[in-house]
């Protein structure tokens, strides 16, 4: 009789040691990733709509697609965009000069009409600058506090990599929030934006600029 209700007790005891540990594991168990979208799907742009300012240039000649890469030639300026609009999510997208460094931009929260440039908050790319936030065609933000400027600088000095490597860009959109991440660094940070949902644009202004891996994943 001893014997079994010594085991019964080491039973007991095992089993109160093994549930919180278990609890414990739920508790700390990474949360499920929302829906992730493809809006590049490394072959073509069937996805993408575009707008250019000389309408008498073929699109086709400006933006092409070779080995998973999309090639934007920068002249004419414009831009292509996603055909469906997008709220609540990150975007990532990586990018590169393979030429002489210049000047683009992910333009997010874009508004119809299509035009030259469009209501949207301008993500900049442009060399040494990936990060600013340039308030387009009415777009606004709380750290825009001198309206006749439509420039927000971003947060910290430059993160971006030598001329012709690879960078990430990943923008955070929440609501009417926007946060900036150029290579793993916030560089900027929006509130109370007067836009929050919109067309995801890849712009065409300077010179030759390439983009890869343009994806979002849907916040919950």
């Amino acid at each position: 009789m001893k014997t079994k209700a010594i085991q019964l007790i080491v039973t007991l005891i095992t089993a109160l040691l093994i549930i919180p540990g278990t609890i414990s594991a739920q508790d700390k168990a990474p949360k499920p990733k929302g829906k992730e979208i493809q809006l590049f799907n490394g072959k073509d742009l069937k996805n993408w709509a575009f707008h250019l300012k000389d309408p008498a240039i073929n699109p086709a000649t400006v933006f092409t697609v070779q080995n998973g890469v999309i090639h934007i030639k920068g002249d004419p300026f414009g831009y292509m965009r996603t055909k469906e609009t997008y709220s609540d999510y990150k975007l990532h997208v990586e990018w590169r000069y393979p030429g002489e460094a210049s000047n683009s931009g992910v333009f997010i929260h874009g508004q119809k009409p299509d035009t030259i440039w469009l209501k949207c908050i301008e993500c900049q790319l442009k060399a040494g600058s990936a990060g600013d936030f340039v308030c387009m065609n009415g777009s606004d933000m709380n750290e825009r506090t001198d309206k006749t400027n439509r420039m927000v600088k971003k947060l910290a000095a430059s993160s971006e990599k030598p001329n012709g490597e690879w960078n990430t860009m990943e923008v955070v959109c929440e609501s009417n929030t926007i946060e900036v991440f150029v290579n793993g660094v916030l560089q900027n940070k929006g509130t109370n934006l007067n836009i929050s949902k919109g067309f995801i644009c890849l712009q065409s202004e300077g010179k030759d600029v390439e983009f890869r891996n343009v994806f979002l994943t849907k916040l919950k």
